[in-house]
């Protein structure tokens, strides 16, 4: 009997307990659903609802972000390599064997270096609005380097500013073509866990590393040259962050990526997650 219900689930690993959704028969093919600030599984709500009798779809939540645990910094490192370790030993306890993975905003520097790591484990890339290249970076993400070279009260103010719901909204808003689209429940959920205790500062101190993917990309780019897992790049062309330039950029390594461009924001599954839903299909069949 095909499940149509989504189950909400946690699991431990190394103490801390990782919230995931998942739908689907674990017969179907398996998608990783791996998302990004300042959200958590709650981006993939409406993409599980459209694949979830198609496909074994999994969403988790990295620790500090949705409904996972958030251990202070004194016990768990919020960097992107930790976070990336928690990730592929809920992978391995969960039973994953191969799986397409979804790599959204910090699911990009995530997913990547898993699948550096564990090449074996990748069926195919489902890219949307996350980078690997410098030509990638834009604008808005620009306006952090000064807090990424030199972290200070003064350079912490605006990266402070897009934890409010005012700077919450910039990536949800920011080239959307349909405001009304947009649903408040996603971007209130991410203000009520990014107003938790402690919480701010842990994304900070997140954000702070993310240099190190920056020198990460070298090695990605060799991955996706040596290796061209069949790629399918779904894009925000109007994201402030990771825009257009980004997309195109992985066809420098993977020229035979299909790639779609949507005329939206940052969080591009708001507005066209049922015309995603198709191009995915289309891609895994």
């Amino acid at each position: 009997m095909n499940n149509f219900k989504v189950s909400y689930k946690t699991v431990n690993i190394d103490g801390v307990n990782i919230f995931y959704r998942e739908a689907g028969e674990k017969s179907k093919p398996a998608i990783l659903l791996l998302g990004g600030f300042p959200s958590s599984s709650i981006t993939f709500r409406n993409l599980i609802e459209d694949l979830k009798g198609d496909y074994h779809l999994i969403a988790p939540d990295y620790p500090g972000f949705g409904n996972s645990d958030a251990p202070s910094p004194n016990e768990y490192e919020y960097s992107f390599k930790n976070i990336t370790d928690t990730i592929e030993k809920f992978v391995d306890q969960i039973g994953l064997k191969g799986f397409n993975l979804y790599a959204f905003d910090y699911g990009g520097p995530v997913g990547f270096r898993l699948a550096s790591k564990r090449p074996e484990l990748i069926q195919s890339l489902i890219i949307q609005n996350a980078n690997a290249y410098n030509e990638g970076i834009g604008e808005g993400f620009a306006a952090a380097m000064p807090f990424l070279q030199n972290r200070n009260e003064e350079t912490e103010k605006p990266i402070r500013f897009l934890m409010t719901l005012e700077g919450i909204k910039v990536f949800y808003f920011t080239g959307a073509e349909n405001a009304d689209l947009i649903s408040p429940d996603a971007y209130l959920s991410d203000l009520q866990n990014l107003s938790k205790p402690g919480l701010v500062d842990i994304h900070l101190n997140l954000l702070h590393n993310y240099s190190s993917n920056v020198a990460e990309y070298p090695a990605w780019q060799k991955y996706f040259s040596t290796h061209q897992p069949k790629t399918l790049l779904i894009w925000g062309k109007n994201d402030p962050f990771f825009p257009e330039a980004a997309a195109k950029a992985f066809l420098t390594d993977l020229p035979n990526a299909e790639l779609h461009l949507y005329n939206t924001s940052h969080f591009a599954l708001e507005e066209y997650h049922e015309a995603i839903a198709g191009n995915i299909r289309s891609f895994l069949n």
